[in-house]
């Protein structure tokens, strides 16, 4: 049979996958859309019975508007799928005529300070990835660790070739030992990984499969907790991950401006990478240095060169999330600092570039979330307080949101079996998180790291 029409056929077969991909998408998308618009409906009734006394025409305005934009958010993922596929666009095709597969040359950097239990385990998933051997390499940045961290990179330097070590003598911080490892990697894709982190054995090629398209600059993989079993706290946290990633991002990569790559797992193009490393590099706010927030600081500024950043669900990776409260308290109190900063300076060019998304998504999200802690502390302090009313129509209406999220969870992820434990996240972060931002926006020219 001629190779052309063998290629045809292929091509065909493929179309008929995606328009019964898509049938299937539309009716499932149809059916969340209408469970939305009830449960949705009912978040709005719920909230707004929470301000009847004494009537707060702001409250009233805040409810509406967080409700209509937590909707919109859930209805925009709807797309996510095919917004991908228009970002791979011909490019993805290429496979079917026979060119060869995109494997551009590929740097995994590794910045790591104390990290003697997992870096040897990070460092070994990177050369286990399903990708051709002589194409990557692995940088490894020892930022003057004290324990048993350089004895361990030196036996595994001596053991792989392409392995690079570089060593501080002293502690410099984590973005000085990212620039470092940036300025000497020679491969055209540059992959970030935080020292407790790394990438499933066939999470590579999706993660760098759409930088075939020149106008993507960086691409974040799917992230879920390594540790995930160890307590109820990093069940906690798996729901969340995943609600983070696969919603919250998943929306972001709609637009294609994903304003946070996390530091778990994601993908550069090195010249994208390069043209903002000095900047990056002096990043100042107040005038001090900023010491964290490094993942969506890079984000901000490849975004602000032009290029689309973007989440893929098909590139899987695993981070050791913190398995105390004293650890996680820590770890978003810095997470909360960095959104801070970020979130003004983003704001300063975001409506010039993207006017679109800067009012529709980016501006909405800032001043709701500013908001937010202070109608969670007037609904579960002030009202009970001063009115003697328990917050039960505002925790019901919570409820109902988390439900609602938790609809789309089970839908993408039906194998994850940690959806239960968003309802426990929810009451968390209305809890703790929202006041938590006034306690980072107080401290936050305090710019030491914290500690795991």
């Amino acid at each position: 049979m001629p190779i052309t029409s063998i290629l045809t056929g292929e091509i065909f077969k493929r179309k008929a996958t995606v328009n019964q991909s898509r049938a299937f998408s539309l009716r499932k998308s149809s059916a969340l859309i209408l469970l939305g618009i009830l449960i949705t409906y009912g978040i709005f009734i719920l909230k707004v019975q929470i301000f009847h006394s004494p009537p707060v025409l702001f409250l009233l305005l805040y409810s509406a508007a967080m409700t209509a934009f937590q909707f919109g958010r859930l209805l925009t993922v709807l797309f996510y799928e095919e917004s991908l596929e228009r970002i791979r666009g011909k490019y993805s095709a290429n496979s079917l005529i026979g060119q060869d597969p995109y494997e551009p040359s590929v740097s995994f950097v590794i910045p790591c300070m104390n990290e003697e239990k997992a870096i040897r385990h990070t460092i070994n998933k990177c050369f286990e990835v399903d990708y051709p051997t002589h194409k990557v390499e692995v940088l490894v940045i020892d930022d003057g660790s004290t324990d048993k961290t350089p004895e361990i990179l030196d036996q595994l330097n001596q053991e792989n070739d392409r392995l690079t070590v570089i060593k501080f003598a002293q502690n410099r911080g984590k973005r000085y030992a990212m620039v470092e490892g940036f300025k000497r990697a020679r491969g055209e894709i540059i992959v970030q990984l935080d020292s407790d982190s790394h990438l499933a054995q066939e999470g590579l090629r999706p993660l760098i499969e759409p930088f075939q398209n020149p106008s993507v600059g960086a691409v974040c993989a799917h992230s879920d907790p390594a540790n995930v079993d160890k307590n109820f706290l990093t069940k906690m946290q798996a729901a969340y991950y995943y609600m983070s990633f696969r919603i919250l991002k998943a929306v972001e990569s709609t637009f294609y401006t994903v304003f946070c790559c996390s530091g778990c797992a994601s993908a550069y193009r090195q010249s994208a990478v390069l043209a903002v490393l000095d900047e990056w590099s002096r990043e100042n706010f107040l005038g001090l240095p900023v010491m964290y927030g490094d993942d969506r600081s890079l984000t901000t500024r490849v975004i602000k060169e032009g290029y689309k950043t973007i989440y893929t669900a098909e590139a899987q990776a695993y981070t050791i999330v913190p398995e105390t409260f004293r650890q996680l308290i820590i770890q978003q109190v810095r997470w909360k600092k960095s959104w801070i900063i970020n979130a003004i300076k983003t704001g300063k060019f975001i409506i010039t570039q993207k006017p679109f998304i800067a009012i529709l998504y980016f501006y909405p999200l800032v001043i709701l979330s500013l908001i937010n802690p202070f109608v969670a502390l007037y609904a579960l302090v002030y009202v009970p307080i001063v009115y003697g009313i328990w917050p039960i129509f505002y925790l019901a209406g919570i409820f109902l949101i988390t439900a609602l999220i938790a609809v789309y969870y089970k839908v993408y992820g039906p194998q994850n079996r940690y959806w239960p434990y968003l309802f426990a996240w929810g009451a968390f972060s209305v809890t703790v998180l929202a006041p938590l931002l006034f306690y980072a926006a107080a401290r936050i020219q305090n710019r030491s790291w914290g500690t795991r």
